[in-house]
């Protein structure tokens, strides 16, 4: 896709910020209620999520871009033990279980990770 034309307001991060299989924080937008969220990267795949505990609604991580458990397999809230899949941000374990993170819609262009054009951006930061 190259040549395609790139809002830089939707800019995540670059796929070569991410480990293979890491994390990493963002937050697009400005104001009193920007997105915040966060990406985790398995291989090839990379899945977005917004940065809010369905179970007490504060953030997942205590230290910056740490959202994994520590072998890399699941998304971890730090503050309750939570255990959530990184492919769908469902929670497998932990006091919100069955429950699931709201997803960020992505796309991938060249190296650049992005909030997908589609995605309601407003509808994402207040919960509609």
């Amino acid at each position: 896709m190259q040549g395609r034309e790139i809002d830089i307001e939707r800019i995540v991060c670059r796929l070569a910020d991410l480990e293979e299989y890491g994390s990493r924080a963002f937050t697009v937008g400005g104001g009193a209620w920007p997105l915040r969220g966060f990406v985790v990267r398995y291989g090839k795949e990379v899945r977005g999520f917004l940065n809010h505990c369905p179970h007490a609604g504060h953030p997942l991580n205590l230290r910056p871009h740490r959202f994994l458990t520590p072998d890399g397999a699941m998304i971890l809230c730090s503050s309750h033990g939570a255990l959530f899949e990184k492919d769908g941000g469902r929670c497998l374990a932990g006091p919100c279980a069955g429950e699931q993170l709201r997803a960020v819609p992505l796309e991938l262009i060249d190296d650049i990770v992005l909030i997908a054009p589609d995605a309601d951006l407003t509808a994402l930061t207040t919960g509609s």
